[in-house]
């Protein structure tokens, strides 16, 4: 029966509501092995659009235990179809985008491992170790990377140990290589000796832009956002001081290759243009905000998980300064983390009880504002013309340096 509402359902008061949206739950996702662990990490895999992972620990440093990573399929939804339990912590994912069998996982103790899951077995292919070189902290993020010269696969990690790693599989084993230490920003006023001895910021997140491969975003605990290059690993080359509180997600624009958003602690959410010191746009969600993800199909709608179980959705070529759609989808559990399918109009959600709901988009909440096709003229672009969408929002946008509230 959910099965029907999730093919056909649409929410008819959406013709009637401009401006407005709902999210319909589909189902919950848990088992009894991850009930008391916390959703750390969700992703989608790139080949097969029913199936995600979901990733379980915890954030709290206090109770830390094993963790688990489970295979989600929205056909089976009783089960998860895979489980590999891991001895620390599991806090973040990430599909290969072309071998979607690979699987990247970072843990608390510091650990990065790579599992295929095609192996029932329960044992990553790929582990690092005190020999390979590991991260002495949590790994917050894992994110694959395009083959090296010598086409070996490699992703990248980073760590509150204030470390970026870059990890290659060899052929029978990880080898790390470090990409940047995330040194502290020293205040104008400090003696530049005493900065220096500062020591490092822990990484919380990072993303890695989709035009150019070499440059990408970092959110560091104390708040600050920097622009790194894999080519200069010894400084930034820029850093926007958006947060007074840990950021939790960064995420570049699918459409556009100068925007991207943060979220924090501190309660926003936040959007840069990359060549601005400053942010473009603003939101107050009034609750820490755990994830904050783009849409697949329109370069100005993206949805946010806040800690007071609500998901916000936002279309800013509808409102700029308002949700379409504020819904609470869980009772008595903090959202953690939000991803959009990049097939079908479903978000999912995960909470710190170890479960993941699936929400289906009313209509309102996917439009693409794209003009009837009797209008497209020769040689229409739907990917320029969300590019388009968002840059004149850009333009309209007060970009004059302010300090960020």
């Amino acid at each position: 029966e959910i099965f029907q509402d999730f093919k056909y359902w649409e929410d008819a008061s959406d013709q009637f509501r401009h401006g407005e949206g709902s999210l319909l739950p589909l189902w919950r996702f848990s088992t009894d092995r991850t009930k008391r662990k916390q959703v750390t990490a969700l992703g989608w895999n790139p080949r097969y659009p029913d199936l995600f992972a979901a990733a379980y620990g915890s954030y709290d440093f206090l109770r830390q235990g094993a963790g688990a990573v489970c295979l989600f399929s929205l056909k089976n939804t009783a089960h998860p179809e895979y489980l590999f339990a891991t001895e620390s912590g599991a806090l973040c994912l990430d599909f290969h985008p072309q071998h979607a069998s690979l699987l990247a996982v970072g843990c608390y103790d510091g650990t990065v491992m790579v599992y295929d899951v095609r192996n029932k077995g329960n044992k990553p292919i790929y582990s690092s170790s005190i020999k390979t070189g590991k991260h002495t902290d949590p790994v917050w993020q894992v994110h694959w990377q395009e083959e090296d010269l010598a086409k070996e696969l490699n992703f990248y990690s980073v760590s509150s140990d204030g470390r970026v790693a870059n990890w290659i599989m060899s052929k029978n084993e990880l080898k790390m290589e470090p990409v940047m230490q995330l040194r502290l920003v020293a205040a104008a006023r400090d003696d530049p000796e005493e900065a220096a001895l500062s020591g490092l910021a822990g990484g919380c997140c990072f993303d890695f832009n989709r035009a150019a491969e070499h440059l990408f975003v970092v959110g560091t605990e104390e708040g600050k956002v920097h622009k790194c290059s894999k080519a200069y690993s010894g400084q930034y080359l820029e850093t926007y001081e958006g947060h007074h509180m840990a950021v939790h997600a960064l995420r570049w624009n699918p459409f556009h290759e100068r925007v991207f958003l943060s979220c924090s602690a501190d309660w926003t959410v936040k959007l840069w243009d990359h060549n601005l010191k400053y942010p473009v746009m603003s939101f107050d969600l009034g609750n820490a905000v755990g994830d904050v993800a783009w849409s697949p199909y329109s370069a100005t709608v993206f949805a946010a998980a806040t800690s007071d179980g609500k998901v916000h959705v936002y279309d800013l070529a509808e409102n700029k300064h308002e949700p379409l759609c504020e819904q609470k989808v869980v009772k008595r559990a903090r959202l953690t983390h939000a991803q959009f399918n990049d097939r079908d109009p479903i978000l999912t959600v995960g909470d710190d009880r170890g479960g993941v709901n699936a929400l289906k988009l009313s209509p309102n909440l996917r439009r693409t504002h794209a003009p009837p096709e009797e209008e497209r003229g020769e040689g229409w672009d739907p990917r320029a013309f969300q590019r388009e969408k968002l840059e004149k929002l850009l333009q309209a946008a007060d970009t004059k340096p302010v300090s960020a509230t």
